[in-house]
């Protein structure tokens, strides 16, 4: 029988490692995209000509070869260069062609730049970045410890910078407000932050505050609200959080006219919390049966239920609900469709879950300011997955002051009144 005999070194050749094969096909392909936009630069001004006819736009040879950090791994690169002799009609300085895929400070793509703060965030230690993560990309250049503390110098800046940004061209028909505390590492106080998510009229949900208080006291709030109000933020329709006095009382002062929802989530578990075990469950259902009644009709009759049922043994427990009926069923005026959305504040509690477990990793933030622009970074990174409310055509209306009955929007009221006269 015949056989192949193969050279043992040309057959180590042929088997290329999958990451270095992914990694030539990038450095091709990316070779190949920045000759193509050099082509398209010098075909879009192939007529300007200098007075002796000379092309002012051509080729310059190529830049020195530099390694670009890719989810692909460390490609190296050398970008085509242009020589552009145009003058600004303006300002009369020199154009000079800058690449749109591959910038002249560019280290690391967009992604790895998202990757890093994120992976740092969620409690990858700065002193780990190296040796996790020089497997992945092929270099540990752009990834050492300094880089993570420049970025949270960074994170400091821009959470200012937030602090700081005009709202008047902004409307937050609801806003979720709820205040987390952490333990700061360096510091003896914990850090209450105070956050504020809201719904814009189209519907979609932004982070609108994020700031250090004074554990959730009334003058911690209002300062919050205050700053916000300075700054052309309008009153918000709706405002939902937990059984906080602070924030409510803030509320009252500095926008009067923003009705009050609290939050089903903390309160169900402060009234199980003044139950023996041994009727947990049932009170349990009890009160699902008020928070998901078809209307509020319903809902204040299922209130009566439970005031019968626990009102005699338990009053404390029963007082917590008959208290805040009013800002416990609030929602059933607003419509169906964001009646979910309106009973508790999940869109913070789910997002801080992150914040817990990046300060449980690392013992805590160094200091307020750095916990502040974590928790800042998170939420905003955060943002780009909030979904909009449902019917989010119906946020606008809500904002003109439409009426709603049993989720339902009322259509021309006033006609209706004058016609049943």
């Amino acid at each position: 029988m015949l056989s192949v005999a193969t050279d043992a070194q040309a057959q180590d050749e042929l088997r290329l490692d999958l990451d270095q094969l992914v990694r030539e096909g990038a450095q091709r392909m990316l070779a190949a995209a920045l000759e193509a936009e050099v082509d398209a630069y010098l075909s879009a001004y192939a007529v300007e000509r200098d007075e002796g006819g000379r092309r002012l736009v051509v080729r310059n040879g190529h830049a020195r070869q530099r390694a670009v950090t890719t989810a692909a791994g460390a490609v190296a690169v050398r970008a085509p260069r242009v020589d552009d002799r145009r003058a600004d009609p303006v300002t009369g300085d020199r154009i000079r062609f800058r690449s749109v895929i591959l910038p002249p400070w560019c280290r690391k793509s967009p992604k790895v730049a998202e990757v890093l703060p994120l992976l740092y965030l969620h409690g990858l230690s700065t002193g780990d970045f190296v040796p996790a993560l020089e497997a992945f990309f092929g270099s540990a250049a752009g990834l050492s410890a300094a880089v993570i503390t420049r970025l949270v110098t960074q994170w400091q800046a821009d959470h200012e910078a937030f602090g700081r940004r005009d709202l008047t061209d902004r409307d937050y028909v609801y806003i979720w407000a709820d205040g987390v505390h952490f333990r700061v590492r360096l510091e003896q106080a914990r850090l209450c932050c105070l956050v504020i998510v809201g719904v814009r009229a189209d519907g979609t949900k932004e982070l609108v505050a994020v700031a250090d208080g004074e554990r959730e006291s009334t003058d911690s709030w209002a300062e919050v609200l205050r700053d916000l109000r300075r700054r052309g933020m309008q009153a918000p329709v709706v405002a939902v959080g937990d059984g906080a006095l602070g924030l409510w009382a803030a509320l009252r002062d500095v926008f009067p006219a923003t009705r009050h929802q609290r939050d089903w989530v903390h309160k169900a578990a402060n009234v199980l919390g003044c139950l023996p075990k041994v009727v947990q469950a049932g009170a349990r259902k009890a009160l699902v049966e008020i928070r998901d009644a078809p209307d509020r009709a319903h809902a204040q009759r299922a209130i009566e239920v439970f005031v019968r049922d626990y009102g005699v043994k338990w009053p404390k427990a029963v007082a917590k609900i008959t208290d805040d009926a009013e800002e416990l069923l609030c929602f059933f005026d607003f419509p169906a469709e964001h009646w979910g959305h309106l009973k508790t504040s999940n869109p913070i509690e789910s997002t801080f879950s992150s914040v817990r477990l990046r300060t449980r990793v690392t013992k805590g933030p160094g200091s307020k300011a750095a916990g502040l622009a974590m928790a800042f970074k998170l939420l905003e990174a955060a943002q780009d997955r909030w979904r909009a409310v449902n019917g989010p055509h119906l946020v606008a209306l809500v904002r003109a002051g439409a009426r709603f009955d049993k989720g339902v929007m009322i259509e021309r009221p006033d006609e209706d009144g004058e016609v049943a006269a």
